[in-house]
């Protein structure tokens, strides 16, 4: 009977923990001068991971997969300047670059003793990520790929507008076309587009996204960022070499009906990381609001197969 009741305490302080890491945690940290909204779940002694949001959602869109990962990972997401519930600088006189958005996240992940990582990058999230970890990378453990670009191959026909017009020659003119991008019909159908299941998508996603987008200077942060996308692929080659040189442990999730990005734009990221493990997906944009359980239970065994063994 002893033993019995032994077993049982045991088994009663193991589930406490674990559904202590499950919990998750939302806080927010001056970063440069600027309050920066996170998300943070699982224990810190655990392996790290970083999860960087896209356009035009913010931490939220991890909402599930933090949870979901904490059993195994001390995860963290923080909120860019400009989205979520971070601070909203007046774009007059604070300048909304990706180049200013990565110096902004690194010096966060110092701040939260983040000096090494694993890394989940997603549209805006690739180039903030791939900038941090080009100036630093031996803070990269491992590497998580879903819908983000690094080629030319990868944009769609949606990128038209900002590949012509808008980055040869700025104006209030060329600007006017891609407001669309930040209605409400249009965020919601970046989130449905391609999805196999909408019914698994939360209407919450678009409505918040919609909602911060009501903010003073919210849709000029957009637009700005929108131009100065184009400095991204100005770095595509530099990435390209990043990862053919360091050949980080990487796992890729694709939506293959990603309204943004193309299949061959996956498919690119294998010529630089021959050993890379694609997960092709039949999903949008953000295919972790339909593909929660799969890419959770990929990520947990990718870990432990492919790097956790290796380190």
């Amino acid at each position: 009977m002893k033993k019995l009741t032994k077993l049982f305490a045991i088994t009663a302080l193991l589930f406490a923990s674990v559904a202590s890491f499950a919990q998750v945690s939302y806080k927010s940290i001056k970063v440069d001068g600027l309050n920066i909204a996170y998300r943070e779940a699982g224990d810190p002694a655990s392996p790290k991971l970083v999860l960087l949001h896209g356009f035009p959602a913010g931490s939220h869109q991890y909402r599930d997969l933090i949870i979901s990962l904490s059993d195994k990972f001390h995860v963290i997401s923080p909120d860019y300047p400009g989205f979520g519930l971070s601070d909203i600088p007046d774009p007059a006189t604070y300048n909304y670059t990706f180049e200013g958005i990565s110096q902004i996240v690194e010096h966060f992940l110092k701040l939260k003793g983040f000096d090494h990582y694993g890394l989940f990058a997603q549209d805006y999230g690739g180039p903030v990520g791939f900038r941090i970890v080009g100036r630093n990378p031996k803070a990269l453990d491992w590497l998580i790929i879903q819908n983000t670009n690094a080629y030319e191959v990868g944009f769609t026909a949606a990128w038209d507008g900002f590949r012509g017009a808008l980055w040869k020659n700025r104006s209030a003119e060329t600007e006017k076309p891609l407001a669309a991008f930040l209605t409400h019909d249009a965020i919601k159908s970046i989130y449905l587009f391609g999805a196999k299941n909408p019914e698994l998508i939360s209407p919450d996603n678009w409505e918040s996204d919609y909602a911060f987008m009501q903010r003073p200077n919210a849709v000029r942060v957009n637009l700005n960022l929108f131009y100065d996308y184009r400095t991204n692929v100005e770095l595509y080659p530099v990435w390209q070499e990043f990862l053919r040189k360091n050949q980080p442990k990487t796992i890729i999730f694709w939506g293959q009906k990603d309204i943004f990005f193309t299949p061959a734009g996956g498919e690119a990221f294998l010529k630089d990381l021959p050993k890379a493990e694609m997960h092709r997906l039949d999903a949008g944009h953000f295919a972790v609001e339909d593909n929660l359980d799969y890419i959770s239970k990929e990520i947990h065994r990718f870990y432990t197969e492919k790097v956790a063994e290796k380190m």
